[in-house]
């Protein structure tokens, strides 16, 4: 079988890398185009020129200006979501309730507020639809090299999870993400979190913290630390994430050392990835070269030559999820464990105490700290 792909939110420019947009849709087509068993067919953007921009660029005979055109108007079997995270839910939403669709692909963060992530995996669900979030790094030889001296016993039971980055949203999805990868879907069970808001530190249009600390607990007793900022020196762990375990630590992407290290007791060993980061694959200076030439080629676009990169490494797990049966490891139904995390922690730090899972808001308590602390922001952004 081939599937038919559709791509909602084509972004203005592949080279495009801002706080408002990365033109992810430039780096989902080339998964898609990449399969053998997929057929790029159609792209819809509420501006007419990015959306024919796209189609030209990719050769595609449909493009639209809405995504219900879209969906009415093309037989599509998967569709890839690349907007920015307001307006997830809707598409979401709507995708899986018009047409006849299989599966639906969307950019992280779920969503910008609870409730709206419980009802994308409930209404996917409901619509038998595989839905997944974008939170690719999963699949990144660091993560899974990890994982395995986890799963193998190396360094003993888990005890606690530390991580740092810019915030605990838009970057943090990932390693909540991650953290659940990490305790194979440990149930939260509290969050403690301390967070600062700033009105213009806005990741494609959604409010984030702009420096926090955060402390949360599983069912199972594990434990986890984030502290995020800005600047890095005004964070308290120093690798990108770190595992402490009975028997020793893993840490991946620390600044003054290897994607991947692991000391048992005898000192820090350097794990083999390949070159590769926890960010993005390696990639050959002949290999880059050539990329850097066909890139611009109508119908060609991301990394041809080499290794895959992540994006297109989770676009093939997606559709192996539903040629095979299987559910991927980023799906909805387990993405959005680590979601709550985020939303919990927000919680906590508007009501000022320690809150209990599972959550009972629907909304998004980074609004309401804003509207207490920014009153004529939110005044001015409603008029």
């Amino acid at each position: 079988m081939v599937y038919r792909v559709g791509i909602i939110g084509t972004g203005v420019d592949p080279k495009t890398k801002s706080r408002d947009g990365y033109a992810m849709a430039y780096r989902h087509a080339p998964g898609y185009r990449r399969l053998d068993d997929c057929e790029l067919v159609a792209c819809a953007d509420i501006i007419p020129e990015h959306a024919a921009s796209f189609a030209s660029h990719f050769e595609l005979d449909d493009w639209f200006d809405s995504h219900i055109k879209m969906l009415e108007g093309v037989d599509l079997d998967i569709v890839s979501i690349c907007v920015p995270p307001s307006a997830h839910a809707e598409l979401v939403l709507d995708c899986a309730t018009h047409g006849d669709l299989q599966a639906i692909h969307c950019e992280k963060p779920m969503a910008t507020s609870w409730g709206a992530c419980s009802e994308m995996v409930d209404t996917c669900d409901d619509n038998d639809v595989q839905l997944t979030i974008n939170h690719q790094r999963r699949l990144s030889i660091p993560v899974q090299e990890a994982k395995a001296r986890i799963d193998g016993g190396m360094i003993g039971p888990i005890r606690r999870l530390e991580w740092s980055e810019v915030n605990l949203f838009d970057a943090g999805s990932h390693l909540f993400d991650l953290c659940d990868h990490f305790t194979d879907g440990a149930t939260p069970a509290w969050a403690l979190a301390a967070v600062d808001i700033d009105p213009d530190n806005r990741w494609f249009g959604a409010i984030n913290d702009a420096h926090g600390i955060a402390t949360w607990g599983y069912t199972n007793g594990v434990l986890g630390l984030a502290s995020t900022a800005e600047a890095s020196d005004q964070t308290v762990v120093d690798p990108y994430l770190r595992i402490v375990g009975e028997d020793g630590i893993i840490e991946i992407q620390h600044p003054d050392g290897p994607p991947l290290r692991i000391d048992t007791g005898d000192g820090w060993q350097t794990v083999d990835t390949n070159g590769e980061t926890v960010y993005r694959p390696s990639s050959s200076l002949a290999a880059a070269a050539t990329n850097k030439l066909i890139k611009n080629i109508p119908g060609m676009s991301g990394n041809w030559i080499g290794e895959p990169s992540h994006y297109e490494r989770a676009i093939e797990h997606v559709v192996s999820g539903i040629r095979d049966g299987i559910e991927p490891v980023i799906s909805g139904r387990r993405v959005i464990r680590g979601t709550e995390l985020i939303f919990a922690c927000y919680e906590s730090a508007s009501r000022r105490e320690r809150v209990d899972l599972p959550l009972s808001i629907e909304g998004n308590p980074l609004d309401t700290m804003l509207s207490e602390k920014f009153p004529e922001e939110m005044t001015s952004a409603s008029d």
